[in-house]
Parts: C-alpha cells; sequence; structure tokens
C-alpha cells in the first residue's frame, strides 16, 4: 500500500501535466484560427468547472484555469445562431467579430486549427527529440530465442545480429518483423552475424492468426536499442515521417476495429492514460515527450472523425453547407448532435470499462 500511494500520485500529476498541454495546444490552434480570421475569442478555459485562477487581456478574451483538468474549450464570440440566443445576448455581440457572421471557409479554418495543431505539436516534439537525443533505432540483434519456436530449430542464439533475410539488408528490428509476418510457414535464409563471422542460417518460419490474417513467427525477441545522432533538417523531416507514421498505424487500427478484424481490447479511456502517464514519466523526459507526442496525434486524428459534437462533425455540416449552398436545417443539426453526444457517451463508458478491467479491477473484486 505504501508503494501504490507514490504510484497513484505519480501518475495523477504526469496525467494532468499531459492532458493540461495536449488541451492547451489543441485549444491554442482554434484561438490563434480565430484571431486570424477576425473572431473575437470569449474565453480560453484549461479545465472545466469552477475557475482555480482566470484574468481577461487587453482584447477582453478571459483566460481561465479551472479544477477538473479533463479537457478545456475556446468560447468564440457570437458562436451560437442568433435564432438560439435571447435578444439582450445578440445585442452584445460586436458587429463583424462574431463567429456564425464569418464566410464558411473562415469557419472551417478556424474548427480545423484544434486538430492541425495537435499534428504540428507532434512533429514539433519528435523534431526536437531526434535532434537532441537522436533517433531510436532497434537494431536486429537477438536478445532471446523462444523454445520450440522456428529460430531455436534454425539454430538462432542470443546476440546473433541478423543482416539480411534473402539477401534483403535489415536496418532495424521492426524491418525483421515485417518482413517474417510477410512470409508464414515459408523457407526463408538469414545473413547472420555471430562471433564477427558470417553466417547463412536458413529457417522454416511458423505462423499464426493475427488479427484475422496469417503471418509468419520468427521465435525471437529483443532488439538493441540504438540512437541515431541526426542534424535539425533531417530530424525535422525525421518528425514529419515519425507523426505520419504513428497516424497511419492509428488509423489503421481503428478501421480494423470498426470492420471487426481487431479486438477492442486496446481502446483505453482516461484511466489508461493516466496509468502509462506516470509509468511513461518515470523513464525520464525524452519517454514522457515522445507519449505526448503520439497522444497528440491521437487526439488530432479522433477530433477529425466526423461525429457531430466533435470538430470533424462541424467540418462535415460545413461540407454540406457548401454543397447546399445553405447550412443544414436547425432540426437535422440538434439530432446531429444528440446521436454525437450519445455515441462518444458509449465510447467514453466502453473505455473505461476497458481501462477498469486491464487494471485488474474485476479479479480483485472477485478475489
Amino acid at each position: 500500500m505504501t508503494h501504490a500511494l507514490p504510484d497513484v500520485l505519480r501518475s495523477a500529476a504526469a496525467f494532468v501535466v499531459v492532458l493540461g498541454v495536449l488541451v492547451f495546444i489543441h485549444e491554442l490552434g482554434h484561438y490563434l484560427a480565430a484571431r486570424w480570421r477576425g473572431v473575437k475569442v470569449d474565453a480560453f478555459s484549461i479545465g472545466f468547472g469552477r475557475a482555480i485562477a482566470t484574468w481577461t487581456d487587453r482584447r477582453g478574451t478571459v483566460w481561465k484555469l479551472a479544477w477538473i483538468p479533463l479537457g478545456g474549450y475556446v468560447k468564440l464570440h457570437g458562436q451560437e445562431r442568433p435564432q438560439d440566443v435571447p435578444p439582450e445576448v445578440r445585442a452584445s455581440w460586436v458587429r463583424g467579430q462574431t463567429f456564425h457572421d464569418k464566410p464558411l471557409g473562415s469557419r472551417a479554418i478556424v474548427v480545423a486549427a484544434g486538430p492541425a495543431a495537435n499534428f504540428v505539436l507532434a512533429i514539433v516534439l519528435f523534431t526536437g527529440l531526434f535532434a537532441a537525443v537522436g533517433q531510436p533505432v532497434t537494431l536486429p540483434v537477438v536478445q532471446t530465442v523462444m523454445p520450440h519456436s522456428a529460430a531455436a530449430t534454425a539454430g538462432l542464439r542470443p546476440g546473433d545480429r541478423i543482416r539480411a533475410v534473402d539477401g534483403q539488408t535489415i536496418a532495424d528490428f521492426q524491418a525483421l518483423q515485417a518482413v517474417v509476418e510477410a512470409n508464414p510457414a515459408a523457407h526463408i535464409t538469414l545473413s547472420v552475424t555471430r562471433d564477427g563471422k558470417i553466417l547463412s542460417v536458413p529457417v522454416l518460419t511458423g505462423t499464426e492468426m493475427l488479427d484475422g490474417r496469417r503471418v509468419g513467427l520468427l521465435g525471437v525477441s529483443g532488439g538493441l536499442l540504438k540512437y541515431q545522432p541526426m542534424s535539425l533538417p533531417a530530424a525535422a523531416a525525421a518528425g514529419v515521417r515519425e507523426t505520419w507514421s504513428v497516424t497511419a498505424k492509428t488509423a489503421q487500427g481503428v478501421a480494423q476495429m470498426i470492420a471487426g478484424t481487431r479486438g477492442t481490447k486496446d481502446l483505453g479511456g482516461p484511466l489508461r492514460i493516466a496509468q502509462l502517464s506516470g509509468q511513461v514519466a518515470e523513464l525520464g523526459l525524452p519517454s514522457l515527450l515522445s507519449f505526448i507526442a503520439m497522444l497528440s496525434v491521437n487526439i488530432g486524428l479522433i477530433n477529425l472523425f466526423p461525429i457531430p459534437v466533435l470538430d470533424g462533425g462541424h467540418l462535415m455540416f460545413f461540407l454540406f453547407e457548401a454543397i447546399r449552398g445553405r447550412p443544414l436545417p436547425p432540426r437535422a443539426q440538434e439530432y446531429g448532435f444528440r446521436a454525437g453526444l450519445a455515441l462518444l457517451a458509449g465510447l467514453f463508458v466502453f473505455a473505461t470499462w476497458n481501462d477498469l478491467a486491464h487494471l485488474g479491477l474485476f479479479h480483485w473484486l472477485v478475489g
């Protein structure tokens, strides 16, 4: 119990820091885009509920730090439709600075700027890490060999450095995994460096079903982590590539869940994020920044989903407005927002259930 309390406090503190950074950058994107397009911002809040601290800048924007650190918001001037507010509220609007009066393109820019800011944050963090620490590369060095595996049968040993597969050069452990997975139950030849000598090792790969498809297995684990120094321009290019890679893998995972070819046990919510934040923070600042970058990509991508209430849902309504030449009827928008809220509430409950199961709460209750 004495060890559990510091772990909980560390996870909570790391979670507040991680979520605070991500929310601030996301809302800052909306704020800067609104300023650029001439929309007045009434409020900028980090967190919900009662404000801990508040101040008003010279442009009339109220900045808040609230006590529930589970999100935030930017309140745009005249964000509501005129027919949805009483006359006294409409009378307080500053002409030419309301959101609803801006052209469709300007409104779309303001909405899309939030997710865009999350992607920019990921690129900046990855670039900074690669420039300061180096790009992590997992060399294809065998650490352990699984008993009765294809690798054990072929005679692979811990410490073997795999150079090539069927003549194809292998630069890192991920490349080795990709080649092996693409060759289930197949004869392949590994070029291996052992004790300074280059050996040719024939292997018959194993096979298993993964996410509805058959993949190859080698039966080794490990990989030797090495940081490759990079110049700032090279780090910036690598940061863009890494952000794109994380985005593509995240989108692919979500698509597989929707299609039913991948389980939903990996779908996590705030509790899982808090747990991971604490664990990653313990590993040091570079690991924490990398975690924030990957989480920023996830938040940016999820916010672009065409679900009413999310930024992507607003962009979807703007697209319909562009096609029709006028906004969707108020009733259609209202039903859309209700459906979006119901969907998000269901996902939140499901993700929290997954988190509790992952943390072992149900096993503890049964015990």
